[in-house]
């Protein structure tokens, strides 16, 4: 890049948002699994899962293993044996009778 390309770039004007989250937003606060958590901690604190779906991914040193476990109202996804999302189950509103 030439000189007079960087000063360029260098003069243009720079604009951030701000992105708020409340403190309800992070899973430990929502009553689920944080991130990092292993799955021992997580069974001991949370209990047995509901369903503890097969495994995807692990065919590659790219691809770890990913697990999912299923709890009420929620899911928790492994990366290998710790958590690294824990996401609610979307409520799906019913079809309106005809």
């Amino acid at each position: 890049m030439s000189v007079l390309g960087t000063a360029s770039l260098l003069a243009s004007p720079v604009q951030a948002d701000t992105l708020k989250l409340d403190a309800k937003a992070s899973s430990a606060a929502a009553g689920m699994p944080g991130r990092g958590l292993s799955m021992a901690q997580v069974e001991r604190r949370y209990g047995a899962p509901l369903e503890k779906l097969p495994t995807a991914g692990g065919d590659a040193p790219r691809h770890p293993p990913i697990n999912r476990w299923r709890y009420q109202g929620y899911t928790v996804y492994f990366e290998r044996n710790r958590v690294i999302h824990s996401v609610r189950d979307s409520v799906v509103a019913a079809a309106p009778k005809s």
